[in-house]
């Protein structure tokens, strides 16, 4: 019996032991989510749900949204907390604003309250070098740089001309097709462009170079899981593959200084063999691809839509051609090149392209992010979805307030200009010298599979 209460003693006493470790992990388990969930903070939080513990609301904001409309993942929260509202995505806290004046305060205190940064499976797919990262004489650098391709005088000078020959190439070579993608042969159009005048590259070179980059920009918004198969670990790959023909350049050309080829790596080169570069050349790749990268992938995608909503709206369609003729009708010669002049005088083309709040407290180390969704918000654009390039003219003043598609401040998106100039330009040839036909079947019995499929003719022989 004493050794039968020996062990029964010694169970209960390993069974008090694991009760009393399962309630501890319980009761650690439980002061470990609350903190989670109730972040601390010397004032007051901005509203908002932390979402599960490390993974946060990670899956919601990568779900992917098949309409033009605002994400339901904002849309949800603005509904229920207002344009200012506390997240986590990718195991980072962060507050996310859809707030105008919020989102404009936050640009003018760049570098001084607030500081631009990315997580880090953004830095790995973008570069940990890139100029978005950095601050300061190299960013003022290699803004400079930017500036010598994609600011005003250049465009007047140099690149209007080649991007007018380019795109007129472009439309004359669609015309002789049944159809085409849009996305893509726009894509195909800018990025030949801008890889010639970046580095110098041939059409089959920039167009090898576009695939990888097609893998990278599709893997952007993906999430972050390496493994073979997924849209990240393309993303991945095509960065590896953009890196490397980078690579292979820059050291071609860094063998050979004295060569010139007229385009932004001459002065990269320039300034890795000087006495004090302010680069590197893992820098000077990871910023030539995100310049590229930046290029193309949203003008390309702005310019399908455009297309989707123009067609589907004849008033607008007959408008910029009035406007568009208007200017063929002042010039002096039938074959006179597009001008800088001619591309400001657009004013219709150029369209559809104070309250108290509670104070709150951003913690030091929290990330802000400032969403383009704002644009979508009913409160600040009365019907967004509606395409009105007329609402523009008659409450210009008040919408261009909480309006800030290019950013602001030092982070001004480099290719602001030449965005609106290349849209302007191409549907100014796009009215003027084609009809263009999108949707199940035309007169001509043409047939378009989907909306991003047109068939072009042209019915004018400038």
């Amino acid at each position: 019996m004493e050794k039968n209460d020996i062990l029964l003693g010694s169970y209960s006493y390993a069974a008090l032991c694991v009760v009393t470790l399962i309630i501890g992990c319980i009761g650690w388990l439980a002061h470990w989510v609350y903190k989670w969930t109730n972040p601390p903070c010397n004032g007051r939080l901005p509203p908002g749900s932390m979402g599960f513990p490390i993974i946060g609301e990670t899956f919601q904001f990568y779900r992917e949204s098949p309409s033009t409309d605002m994400s339901s993942y904002y849309k949800q929260r603005l509904k229920r907390y207002g344009p200012l509202f506390k997240t986590s995505l990718i195991g980072q806290p962060m507050v996310i604003s859809l707030d105008p004046e919020v989102n404009r305060f936050i640009f003018q205190q760049e570098g001084k309250l607030f500081q631009l940064w990315y997580p880090q499976t953004a830095t790995s797919i973008i570069g940990k070098k890139s100029f978005t990262t950095l601050n300061g004489a190299v960013l003022k650098f290699f803004r400079s740089l930017g500036s010598k391709l994609f600011g005003s005088e250049n465009l007047k000078e140099s690149l209007l001309p080649e991007l007018e020959n380019s795109m007129r190439e472009s439309f004359a070579s669609w015309a002789s097709k049944p159809s085409i993608d849009v996305k893509d042969g726009v894509s195909d159009m800018i990025f030949d462009l801008v890889a010639k005048k970046l580095a110098g590259l041939s059409v089959t070179q920039s167009r090898n170079l576009r695939k990888n980059f097609q893998d990278f920009f599709q893997g952007m918004f993906s999430f972050p899981i390496y493994f073979p198969g997924t849209s990240f670990y393309r993303c991945m790959q095509g960065r590896r593959n953009v890196r490397n023909t980078l690579t292979d350049l820059l050291k071609e050309r860094l063998n050979a200084p004295g060569k010139k080829y007229g385009d932004l790596v001459d002065l990269i080169v320039d300034e890795l063999q000087s006495e004090k570069p302010l680069i590197d050349e893992n820098f000077a790749i990871d910023a030539i691809a995100a310049l590229m990268f930046a290029s193309f992938a949203t003008i390309s995608s702005t310019l399908t839509v455009a297309f989707k909503f123009i067609t589907d709206n004849p008033k607008i369609v007959q408008e910029l051609k009035e406007e568009n003729e208007m200017v063929l009708k002042k010039r002096g010669g039938v074959n006179s090149a597009f001008t800088w002049e001619e591309y400001k005088s657009l004013k219709f083309t150029a369209q559809e392209n104070t309250n108290r709040r509670a104070r709150y407290t951003i913690p030091s180390g929290w990330l802000v992010m400032i969403s383009h969704a704002i644009h979508l918000n009913p409160e600040l654009f009365e019907d967004p979805l509606q395409f009105d390039p007329w609402r523009w003219t008659e409450k210009r003043s008040s919408m261009m307030r909480n309006y800030m598609p290019f950013g602001a401040g030092s982070r001004q998106c480099l290719g602001a200009e030449f965005s609106k100039l290349f849209i302007a330009l191409f549907l100014h040839i796009l009215v003027t010298g084609y009809k263009y036909i999108n949707g199940r079947r035309s007169k001509e019995g043409r047939y378009c599979a989907s909306q991003r499929l047109c068939f072009l003719k042209a019915i004018t022989s400038n």
